[in-house]
């Protein structure tokens, strides 16, 4: 296979091509849009072999919420590293995990608790829905079993997850292994019409969902959201409104609200949980992505005391038997811990109230330009879309404004004809003008 890179990169390059399998890719497409070797990370910049710095502006898949190679957070996982790396779990504790839980029980004014941890996103969304399923058997309803989705939704690969995921691109090849789920229309506020405002768009959402609990309620276990956007759905964003209507409606018809804050959560959305700009709680809240700051693999699951008590009693099967080795790493909620503590002492929500100003300002280009529609924020979340007949070739958008990017010196990852950022909690007013300049240049590059 001939591989087209920059010399000086070569070796690395073609090493990973031939060792690895990257995520998320077709390899073939890396014959013409080469791998970029990254060699160190320092505060919003990555550099590569060559020493060209980029700014991370995407955070590295939604996970960096305080730069790379954070002194504060080096230091507590330094710390731990010197008492204990990891020990299992089960039968067994250490100060990171009971810490990191109770503070996390305490953001959430101890309406959710008892945290039980996994690695990864989709890992702690199959913990909700196992636990939902579970729940209900527990409680001599084992009929209720099926689970609500939203339609452009995302919520993992692994195959509870993905049973739940509604975006074609990932679950279509693995169809016949997913569990049949009711997918329901989506409140993404770009479907308002004429006269019409995104709480008018989540009201018919929800009117929908009301009509599928009427008929199914005894058969569902839950329903799972993301909270105010759908990240991987092209950054879909709705009103607050729709999740206040589906509380309700959980409540009304006994269904469990499972929200999937992997994305949205740790203070992406402008507060720190996405739930609180509606003033509700579910029955389970995962976390993923940022809460470690990027630095190791970490999600969680939280939930209410009356589901942690149908779980508590004398026989072994009543529990709630999941586990992985690496559950509630120790350098993992150490990574954790430094993060809450930046959170509270550099008065992070506070200041990115500031930031996502500088954010409207850097991208106040994009607002007047003709070729793009749906301009949209969410907190420290932007995002736009090109008009589809200004693209003279939609499959390779994406790729060529990605592509583009990195000349300018960004990192970006559009989603189809969607471009988005969603930057680490770092930027400088300078930084996020340099961000929206170059996102300009690639696109008229990109379009030209």
């Amino acid at each position: 296979m001939k591989v087209i890179s920059d010399l000086n990169q070569a070796p690395l390059v073609n090493r990973s091509l031939a060792a690895v399998w990257h995520p998320c890719t077709q390899m073939k497409q890396h014959e013409s849009f080469p791998l970029v070797a990254i060699t160190k990370g320092k505060g919003a910049w990555l550099y590569d072999e060559n020493g060209k710095a980029l700014l991370d502006s995407i955070s590295s898949w939604w996970t960096n919420l305080f730069g790379h190679s954070n002194p504060r957070i080096n230091q507590a996982i330094t710390t731990q590293l010197e008492k204990i790396e990891h020990v299992m779990l089960a039968g067994f504790t250490h100060a990171p995990v009971v810490e990191l839980s109770e503070k996390l029980s305490a953001l959430t004014n101890h309406h959710l608790g008892h945290v039980f941890y996994a690695s990864d996103g989709a890992s702690a969304v199959e913990i909700a829905l196992k636990m939902s399923h579970h729940y209900w058997q527990l409680n001599g309803k084992p009929q209720k079993k099926k689970f609500v989705c939203l339609e452009n939704g995302y919520h993992g690969e692994t195959l509870g997850a993905l049973a739940v995921t509604d975006v074609a691109i990932f679950r279509d090849a693995y169809g016949s292994l997913l569990q049949d789920v009711f997918t329901i229309t989506s409140p993404d506020a770009r479907k308002a019409k004429a006269g019409e405002s995104a709480e008018d768009v989540a009201r018919y959402a929800a009117k929908q969902l009301e009509e599928l609990f009427v008929k199914e309620h005894g058969n569902i276990a839950a329903i799972i959201v993301e909270p105010l956007v759908q990240c991987a759905g092209q950054m879909a964003m709705h009103s607050s409104e729709y999740l206040r209507l589906v509380r309700d409606l959980c409540d009304r018809y006994e269904v469990h609200l499972i929200a999937d804050e992997i994305a949205v959560g740790c203070g992406r959305s402008g507060k720190f949980f996405a739930c609180e700009h509606a003033g509700i709680w579910p029955d389970f809240l995962t976390l993923s992505k940022g809460i470690s700051g990027g630095y190791l693999p970490l999600s969680l699951c939280l939930t209410t005391d009356q589901i942690y008590q149908a779980f508590y009693g004398d026989q072994i099967q009543q529990g709630f038997l999941h586990s992985h080795s690496y559950t509630g790493n120790p350098l993992a909620c150490a990574a954790a811990l430094a993060c809450l503590e930046i959170f509270e002492t550099d008065k992070v929500l506070e200041k990115n109230i500031e930031r996502s100003k500088d954010l409207v300002n850097a991208f106040a280009w994009a607002k007047t330009d003709s070729r793009i529609e749906h301009w949209r924020q969410q907190g420290m979340i932007l995002a736009f879309d090109i008009k589809n007949e200004f693209l003279k070739k939609p499959k390779m958008f994406a790729r060529t404004m990605f592509s583009n990017c990195l000349s300018e010196g960004v990192l970006i990852r559009p989603i189809g004809n969607t471009i988005y950022v969603m930057p680490p909690y770092i930027l400088s007013a300078a930084e996020t003008i340099q961000l929206g300049h170059a996102v300009q240049a690639a696109l008229e590059k990109t379009l030209a």
